[in-house]
């Protein structure tokens, strides 16, 4: 999964095709981060949670040489079969080395699944792997980001005698860019926005909470876990069911950004 998104939680099992079938706004919302990248001919591109591959496709379509890096092998299997003449590879943006530098690092709807602790030697492997002047164009979960599906899940586990255990990293501008600026970033731009994003199908919560929910759900045994997923949807469907779409609305919220190594 690369949101929605490189490096993953080990409890979470990517499904390549589900991820495509059910979730391509992911990538879809991403046409816009890659606008702000704007690649050009000749360029050395880094994308870091390629998934499976769609974004990574487009930026070799500017002409650039890109070169693709998720944590899950199902995603990069997928990219291959997808695109057999992308470069890609499973790899750990945490402990990511180059041998020569990239004009440009991109990232969508990845670098949240990084624990927080992690994120200074994920800045730090990336500041590496620029040039200088280089440019790192990424959008991210911000703060409050799901908000609403991680305070359901967490009450239904609770009556049920489990605990929800969200391992987001969802920051806030205050909070990231001296992050960036840390490792030799010079924020240029940074925006928080809400970013209420249509999810796939009548089932959309479900599926969601299908694809995206191994951790937050990860105490539920198996047996329970149907019963547990249709509790949270019951929970939030007031507030993100649209009956007369139908179609499940969620309450995403995005921290976009532009910085440029020094």
């Amino acid at each position: 999964m690369t949101d929605d998104d490189s490096a993953v939680p080990e409890t979470d099992e990517w499904d390549a095709d589900a991820y495509d079938d059910q979730h391509s706004y992911v990538h879809q919302y991403g046409g816009s981060v890659l606008e702000l990248l704007d690649p050009e001919p000749g360029e050395r591109i880094l994308d870091v949670g390629c998934g499976t591959g769609h974004l990574t496709a487009e930026i070799a379509e500017h002409g650039a040489t890109v070169h693709g890096i998720d944590a899950s092998a199902e995603m990069i299997q997928g990219a291959r079969e997808q695109y057999p003449a992308l470069s890609v590879e499973q790899a750990d943006a945490r402990r990511f080395e180059v041998e020569e530098p990239f004009d440009a690092v991109f990232s969508n709807a990845t670098l949240h699944w990084i624990p927080d602790e992690d994120h200074d030697d994920v800045l730090a492997s990336l500041s590496d792997a620029l040039v200088p002047g280089g440019r790192f164009v990424a959008e991210m979960g911000g703060t409050g980001n799901v908000e609403a599906i991680v305070e359901a899940a967490t009450a239904e586990l609770a009556e049920h005698g489990y605990e929800a255990h969200p391992l987001w990293y969802f920051p806030g501008i205050h909070e990231y860019t001296p992050r960036l600026a840390a490792h030799g970033f010079e924020p240029r731009c940074a925006v928080l926005f809400d970013r209420p994003t249509e999810l796939d199908g009548a089932e959309g919560i479900h599926d969601w909470l299908g694809m995206f929910g191994d951790s937050l759900l990860g105490e539920v045994p198996d047996s329970e876990l149907s019963a547990a997923v249709e509790g949270v949807a019951d929970r939030l469907r007031e507030e993100m069911y649209d009956p007369d779409r139908d179609v499940w609305v969620a309450d995403y919220r995005r921290l976009r950004f532009v910085a440029v190594k020094e």
